[in-house]
């Protein structure tokens, strides 16, 4: 008969504390969770398209082996979200918090929160210039974010 002996869980956080190598850009993480980089994404997109294209193809070239030859690109990357989301707190911080925390109480369902949506982006193109393009939306199209009403299946 087999016996049942309950697994033992630890809750540590494991972090590898292997220095990253001097040529390696240092750079801090971007500290959002989930529904802030939704809500940002697109914003991180339209900024940062120069950089994400650089990371793409520098890991594209490695194979599935460019991990750790693409730090580089990476850090980057991860330096050009995080002005992004430092600037939309800086200016436009409370159609923001709305925008994410409606993502966050609707499971990220863009679709529920198009109200508050349109309000962050008008703010992020007014203030930040950015805007949201949707990649291969249909050009004789609206898109769906700027649809006074959409129809859902």
């Amino acid at each position: 008969m087999a016996t049942h002996r309950e697994a033992q869980m630890t809750h540590a956080v494991l972090v590898d504390k292997t220095p990253m190598p001097d040529h390696i850009p240092k750079v801090e993480e971007v500290g959002a969770s989930s529904a802030p980089l939704t809500s940002a994404a697109f914003f991180i997109g339209d900024r940062c398209k120069a950089y994400n294209e650089d990371f793409m193809l520098c890991k594209a070239e490695g194979k599935g082996h460019g991990e750790l030859d693409c730090l580089k690109e990476g850090r980057r990357v991860t330096r050009c979200a995080a002005s992004v989301i430092a600037d939309i707190n800086k200016h436009c911080l409370s159609e923001f918090r709305t925008h994410w925390k409606c993502l966050q109480n609707n499971n990220l369902n863009l679709w529920q929160c198009r109200p508050e949506e349109k309000t962050f982006n008008s703010c992020v193109f007014e203030k930040l210039k950015l805007q949201k393009v949707i990649p291969d939306a249909p050009a004789n199209e609206t898109p769906i974010h700027l649809r006074p009403k959409s129809t859902f299946l």
